[in-house]
Formats: structure tokens, sequence, C-alpha cells
């Protein structure tokens, strides 16, 4: 998800929390935990600093997002907040578990994909059922938030049950999209050899990419309405990809990365592009070498 969204998480995180009975210091600490705890996998955004190797693709939400750094980060949290506010127990500990882990497991349903389970595995598990950028979370915590504060009354002293409710609608709108684009996705796999799925802006529809052979297929739909071909691409699949790695080590990164590329060689260029990202006839994640003219 974007920095926005994983705010916002955080932020609703903590008011689904019953706060009655806290001190304004472990309020403090409880706000800290949530929203550095649903930030903080991204710190990965550093080593593009000193990336010379092109892998920045690789390290991002590579093992700064392993579900088994999550007690790790969690640790840490509680160990600042118990440094600067003073606070104790294990409440904060499991608090910021619970973040991180919320952090890292959205990241799995959108097109991007993260290292859920390195270093054991470096594969990048990817559902593509939910967008990057999800306005429905955001109309979701928005209503929530809009409803505590129209309804704070001397009598409604309970607002966490509100954000606890948008939590259990955000989890059944993230069910409900992954049950429609697994469909699609199963529907696909007895027409391709591989397929990919990305989510759009609209919930229900999607993007389904099929590749058999040097064709890529993009077909975009609902299960209500079934898909239909909007593009249709064709991947040079003898081209000379080492000669491509050599010169760019971005492209090998990115051909490591995707779950299958398009190969470009044509005139001018020998690249490659991820199809999931192909949008107004191009893929904004595209890695080329221009050949030298006659």
């Amino acid at each position: 998800m974007d920095t926005i969204t994983h705010t916002l998480f955080g932020l609703t995180l903590y008011g689904a929390v019953d706060k009655r009975g806290m001190t304004r210091e472990e309020k403090r600490a409880l706000l800290f935990t949530t929203v550095a705890g649903s930030q903080i996998p991204d710190i990965d955004v550093i080593s593009s600093w000193w990336d010379t190797a092109g892998r920045y693709q690789m390290w991002h939400r590579g093992l700064t997002h392993s579900v088994f750094l999550v007690p790790v980060w969690a640790a840490l949290l509680a160990g600042l907040s118990r440094l600067l506010w003073k606070t104790r127990g294990w409440r904060l500990f499991l608090i910021g578990c619970l973040a991180v882990f919320i952090h890292d497991t959205s990241d799995l349903f959108n097109a991007w994909g993260t290292g859920y389970f390195e270093p054991i595995s470096t594969m990048r598990i990817t559902f593509g059922t939910i967008p990057i950028v999800d306005l429905v979370f955001w109309a979701l915590m928005l209503a929530g938030w809009l409803r505590v504060r129209i309804r704070r009354t001397d009598r409604d002293r309970s607002p966490h049950r509100v954000y606890r409710f948008v939590w259990m609608l955000m989890a059944l709108y993230v069910g409900v999209q992954s049950v429609q684009g697994y469909a699609l996705y199963k529907q696909a796999s007895g027409q391709y050899e591989q397929v990919a799925l990305s989510a759009d802006f609209v919930p229900g529809v999607f993007t389904v990419i099929g590749k058999q052979g040097g064709t890529v297929d993009l077909l975009k739909g609902s299960v209500w309405t079934g898909v239909k071909p909007v593009a249709k691409l064709q991947s040079q699949e003898n081209a000379d990809l080492d000669r491509l790695f050599a010169a760019n080590p971005k492209a090998k990164t990115l051909y490591e990365w995707s779950p299958f590329v398009v190969i470009v060689d044509d005139e001018t260029r020998l690249g490659l592009y991820d199809p999931r990202f192909y949008w107004g006839g191009q893929s904004f994640l595209f890695e080329f070498i221009k050949k030298q003219g006659p």
C-alpha cells in the first residue's frame, strides 16, 4: 500500500484500542507505536541511497517486510516507547506486532508484492487483488472518523468500537475482492502458461495478464461482466538478454522480480517490461538499452 494508507492504518489501529484508564504518556506511546509500526517496514527505501548495482527493486519490500521480522520491529518500538515515555508491560509490544503485521500482510494483496518469507524464501508474493492506492480503505476509515466526531457525547465514550467495526469492514472488503480475483485467476489459468492479476481502482474490476509463448494478453473486467481483451503484446523470447543484463543491471533485477515480462527487441531498443503495469501503450517498469545506429 501507499504511505498515506499505511499511516491511516496506524491511526485507525490507535482508534481501535480502548484507551479508557490510560494516562497521557501511555496514549502518546500507543500513538507512536501504531503509526511507526505501520510505517517501519518501508525503512528499506533508504537502500536507494547506496544502490549502485540496480538491486533496489528487490530490496524494497524485501527483508524488512518479512513476517519473521514482525517481533523484531515491535520490540524496537516497545523499547523506544519505554525509553521516551517510561511505559512498561507487553501491551505495546503486542500492538506493535499487530501494526507491523498489518503493513506486511496488506502489501501482499497488491501487484507490487512483498518478500513475506525472506530470508527463508526469496519469492516475491503478490495476489494483485487490491490496488496500491485503494480509495475504499480511505472512505471506510474516513466514515469511521466522522462517525466518532459527529456522535461524540458524554454518553458515547467507546469510539474504539467504531474503529473496530471499520477494521471488520476493511477485512470483509479484502476478502470479497480476493475471492473475485481468485475466480478470474483460476479461469485464466486454464488458457495460459502464466497468469498474473492487477486490481483496478474500481472495486471488483481486474486486469488479467496471461502469457502463452511469446504472446501476452491483457484482459479487463469483473466476475459479473466477464473479461474483455484490451491489449495484445508480443514478447521477443529469443532476444539476447545477457547483453541487456550486462549493460543494464536494473533489467536483470526486473526480470527476477516480475512474475513474467515482455521482451522488446526492435531496431532502436533492447529491453523488457512488466505487463502488469502496462497502461497507455507502455509500462512504467521498463528497463532497456539503446542500440547503436549504423
